[in-house]
């Protein structure tokens, strides 16, 4: 995609993001063009947020007729898998709760609360975490049910259930540093009385305190930068988070824990990003980030690698090897490691050995 194509899907991202704006044209956009923003918004998982950006757009400026109609019909069936997801999250959480469970929704639904049109944000996998150690109970519970799940690495575990991807996760951040595990607890049992509540199909459903939430969307984020990349979709989590949470969280203490946590230097980063490109609002970011640092670099990685790393051109004609699900795999984490030393040191560092480990002896077994 050429520069001026990118600057206008960016300008589209940030229309359906934010639900105002214009689009602003030098030259009208071909088919082609429609074609190649189409799909570089199905690699990035933002297809719903352009979709809404079509209201706000002129009449010649939209695309042709033929091409909405696809595009409504990819709409619609995200409509369906979201509403889908409600029921299966309302269900499963009636059913921990009542199992005695204290379980808690992360990612997600959760955060597509905060977009202007929840339903039109593409999901992924539901992610439960279960306080007081009820990881262990809830994986008892799958067996005694007979349901198939897998132990996975990140001491996770995931199956599917009526055609919906769930994870368990027994680590609340994936923060990799394993100095931070004792603090990171302390966070969990400081923040516990600000958990808040979002209503899915008239079920409470617990969520994290804003500060932590933002802390496990962001960290997230930087966990699959490190190793072959995230789309724009996680990006637009994070604004709309802060955007949402921005007059409640703690500016200060928030600033602490990415202090503490090691990942400060990487979040003025990501800051940067989500004002400069993705038109979040600077007095949604909790504390200022120094004006004179480039992110641009950091973009540019993050659009060419797409959803979670499987659409980037750049590597299309690399080898695989038995170590990696992406072409030129041990490549693409050593460069990224490389890239990312100098804003989060020691959770890169520590990124190798914490992510072998918990592919080898961090998997349950039975």
């Amino acid at each position: 995609m050429d520069n001026r194509l990118r600057d206008v899907f960016f300008q589209l991202v940030r229309i359906g993001l934010w639900n105002k704006e214009s689009l602003v044209l030098d030259t009208p956009l071909s088919e082609a063009d429609w074609l190649q923003i189409r799909a570089f918004a199905i690699h990035h998982t933002v297809e719903g947020l352009i979709y809404d950006s079509f209201s706000f757009l002129e009449e010649q400026q939209l695309p042709s007729k033929s091409l909405r109609l696809k595009w409504t019909v990819r709409v619609d069936q995200i409509e369906r898998r979201n509403a889908k997801m409600n029921e299966v999250i309302a269900t499963q959480y009636t059913a921990f709760t009542k199992q005695g469970l204290r379980p808690i929704l992360q990612k997600g639904q959760g955060v597509a609360a905060c977009y202007e049109i929840p339903h039109h944000r593409m999901s992924g996998d539901i992610d439960w975490y279960f306080e007081e150690k009820g990881y262990a109970k809830a994986r008892e519970i799958l067996k005694e049910k007979q349901l198939n799940f897998q132990d996975t690495a990140g001491f996770s575990l995931f199956y599917e259930w009526q055609g919906i991807a769930i994870e368990h996760h027994k680590r609340l951040f994936h923060i990799r540093n394993p100095f931070q595990y004792r603090y990171l607890r302390q966070l969990e049992r400081k923040y516990f009385q600000q958990q808040q509540e979002i209503i899915i199909n008239g079920i409470p459903i617990k969520t994290l305190a804003p500060e932590l939430q933002l802390l496990q969307v962001n960290v997230h984020i930087f966990k699959h930068l490190l190793s072959f990349g995230i789309g724009l979709r996680q990006l637009c989590d994070s604004a709309r988070l802060y955007h949402t949470v921005s007059t409640q969280v703690d500016s200060q203490a928030l600033k602490e824990i990415y202090m503490h946590t090691g990942i400060l230097g990487w979040t003025h980063l990501l800051h940067i990003i989500l004002v400069k490109h993705l038109g979040l609002p600077e007095e949604s970011v909790p504390f200022p980030y120094p004006e004179k640092w480039d992110a641009d670099w950091m973009m540019d990685e993050i659009f060419y690698s797409g959803n979670f790393g499987y659409h980037d051109e750049r590597y299309k004609d690399s080898s695989f090897s038995p170590l990696s699900a992406r072409p030129a795999g041990a490549h693409r984490i050593w460069s990224n490691m490389k890239r990312y030393f100098k804003y989060a040191p020691q959770e890169v560092f520590f990124y190798p050995f914490v992510q072998l480990y918990s592919k080898v002896l961090g998997i349950d077994n039975d």
